[in-house]
């Protein structure tokens, strides 16, 4: 059964073609990444699915009492009210059950009838109930749990919503949506704003989720981690395909390459029949032979391969080689009024490393970034660079800062005025900015293009020391991969801020976690840093039990813990933990069989209704309607149950840490 259908969907702009009859479903169970290259409509056919636009024409059908939730990349308002007010009031339905509450108390302490008191009680009661189940699912509770899982602490949740900045804004937003566990969430780069640590647990959450999906995400690891199909808008219109990111790529690609092998085999014997017609054509003996082969080559197919769009191919230049160290920090102390970002940071980049700044939102990535960089002072200690290094900036704040006056070939040749110009266009070219292109405007540009113009400005200035804050924001996702590709081959040293999964796995040998105002190296990369962060909560679990087993008087050994005591500790928490999660991990596994079981019969049956001969034999269509009818309370009932128990478990989980 599809929880959406989107049939014969059209939308141009101007003579840009989008969407031409374009079709495609959605599953109650599907997590669909939606990708394609800046341009293309992905964020268009999120707001058609969203209700927020429409198409020129076609339609978008939703299953009866299916909801939609939509999250945007830019989100106009939030409601009134405290943070956690605000996502409260997202959730539909509570003031129109309140309301009922309140006329059904008051005809209760109005009525005289014996029996319509009666009435009015049971009324009551089923309200009530059904008020406690409203806020068991959606309740204060819950919406502090998910707030707090989204980075906000205690003290934000009581902060009136017109005090959020743009990021925490988001959050909010997304908080709502989250809470209002909708059977569709449609997020349009929902991570731009989310830190590491927040990240981490959202990809969590969601990953938890049985709630259909879909996703436009610039970052590869997050995709693949919550996708199970892809939809991408091709150059041949929209397509799907079976997998997450990396299984579509690999498919697409096997695709293209049978399709061409196709093509050529067709063109082989295309020739031959050709060649033949063109010999013997003329000759009696051999006429009818010309017009069968005539015939036949009429009669071949024309096969179309696929046409792929062009994306950005560049490489950084070669850079003179810097001294060992790069940059020292030494006491570096920084405020913004009575807040302290910085109290005595020190901290050291040697020649080569590719390192990861990390930390919650506010801790002062950028700003640490903005102090390397020179853009801002240390309101005590030193940034000294060291021998030989050049630095070069890239940062959000720089996109939006270029001229909007410039065409983007004013804007950028400056940078490169010891070069002809056909080497500033042959940059340009690199970032997609080809032809008359580079004589557009600024102020006309996207998000994403602003973005290329500025990464095309790095590259016109070699350096050897590269500063790179959020560098793929607004980035495609196969821009964003490029990017990956062309910073591993840069030979220089490298220190950026990003919240991708795959931008930081795929280039940090360093990571450094900002905290308190203090700076904490962990070398290789953003899984490694999250594995040791892992093992460090394991120690403070393990640290704690040791702790409880004394204060309950049972023996433990004094000074380091030993391997022995080690071992033993983890075996008792594998066993609380098999004792806890089994039974629900059991539980699940049967359901989830049940489910593939009832579901394969309900394909088979929807197969046989829809053959309209059947309805001609109304005793062998009834008892088929029947069970189809049972069938879908069934799953109803076992996609609820399933539903509790991954929730238990999540619960289970979180409370054995």
């Amino acid at each position: 059964m599809s929880l959406v259908i989107a049939q014969d969907l059209c939308l141009s702009y101007g003579k840009k073609v989008l969407f031409d009859q374009d079709s495609f479903t959605l599953g109650p169970r599907d997590r669909v990444g939606l990708v394609g290259a800046n341009g293309t409509g992905k964020s268009s056919l999120m707001k058609i699915l969203a209700g927020v636009s429409q198409a020129d024409s076609g339609t978008v059908q939703y299953s009866r009492k299916a909801r939609a939730g939509y999250l945007p990349q830019e989100i106009a308002g939030l409601p009134d009210g405290t943070v956690v007010e605000a996502v409260m009031s997202t959730v539909p339905g509570r003031d129109a059950m309140e309301a009922r509450l309140k006329e059904t108390e008051a005809a209760l302490a109005a009525a005289t009838d014996e029996e319509d008191q009666l009435e009015l009680s049971q009324s009551l009661a089923d309200l009530h109930a059904e008020l406690d189940d409203f806020e068991n699912r959606y309740g204060r509770h819950h919406a502090e749990r998910i707030l707090k899982g989204l980075g906000f602490r205690d003290t934000d949740l009581a902060k009136p919503t017109s005090a959020l900045s743009g990021g925490w804004r988001m959050r909010a937003a997304l908080a709502g949506l989250l809470l209002q566990d909708p059977d569709l969430l449609l997020l349009d780069e929902p991570t731009n704003h989310l830190d590491v640590p927040t990240l981490t647990w959202f990809d969590d959450f969601m990953r938890r989720s049985n709630k259909a999906l879909v996703l436009i995400s610039h970052d590869k690891d997050f995709l693949n981690r919550q996708i199970n199909r892809v939809v991408s808008l091709e150059v041949e219109g929209v397509r799907e395909y079976a997998g997450n990111y990396d299984e579509y790529k690999r498919l697409r690609a096997e695709e293209k390459e049978l399709l061409r092998a196709r093509a050529e085999k067709v063109e082989s014997r295309r020739a031959e029949l050709q060649g033949f017609i063109d010999r013997f054509g003329a000759k009696a003996t051999k006429a009818r032979q010309a017009q069968s082969r005539a015939k036949m080559l009429e009669k071949l197919e024309k096969v179309q391969v696929l046409e792929e769009r062009t994306s950005m191919k560049f490489r950084f230049p070669e850079v003179e080689r810097s001294g060992r160290d790069v940059v020292t920090l030494e006491g570096i102390t920084k405020r913004y009024g009575a807040q302290t970002i910085y109290d005595g940071l020190t901290g050291r980049v040697e020649r080569g490393q590719r390192i990861a700044v990390v930390g919650a939102n506010g801790a002062g990535k950028t700003t640490l970034l903005k102090m390397v960089a020179g853009e801002l002072a240390p309101d005590t200690g030193t940034v000294t660079l060291g021998h030989n290094v050049v630095v070069g900036y890239y940062a959000q704040h720089h996109a939006d800062k270029l001229n909007r006056q410039n065409t983007i070939i004013e804007e950028v040749r400056p940078l490169a005025a010891d070069k002809p110009e056909s080497y500033v266009r042959g940059v340009l070219g690199a970032f997609l900015f080809s032809g008359d292109e580079v004589e557009k405007p600024i102020g006309v540009l996207s998000g994403g293009e602003r973005a290329r113009v500025a990464l095309a400005k790095l590259l016109l200035v070699p350096s050897n020391f590269l500063l790179m804050d959020e560098p793929t924001n607004h980035l495609d996702l196969d821009s964003a991969e490029m990017l990956i590709e062309a910073l591993k081959g840069y030979g220089g040293t490298l220190l950026f801020v990003s919240h991708s999964r795959s931008f930081i796995n795929g280039l940090a040998s360093h990571v450094w976690e900002v905290a308190d105002g203090k700076l904490t190296p962990h070398p290789g990369n953003l899984d490694d840093y999250l594995y040791h962060q892992q093992k460090l909560q394991q120690a403070a679990a393990e640290a704690s039990a040791l702790a409880a087993g004394q204060a309950r008087g049972e023996k433990v050994a004094s000074g380091p813990m030993t391997e022995k005591d080690r071992k033993r500790l983890e075996a008792e928490a594998r066993q609380r933990r098999s004792v806890v999660e089994g039974p629900l991990k059991k539980e699940i596994a049967k359901l989830e069989a049940r489910i593939a079981e009832v579901e394969a019969g309900q394909k088979e049956r929807e197969a046989q209704l829809a053959d309209p001969a059947l309805y001609n034999d109304f005793a062998r269509a009834k008892p088929l309607m029947d069970t189809h009818r049972a069938s879908k309370e069934e799953l109803e009932d076992l996609y609820a149950r399933w539903e509790a128990a991954q929730e238990k478990l999540a619960e289970a989980s979180a409370s054995l840490g």
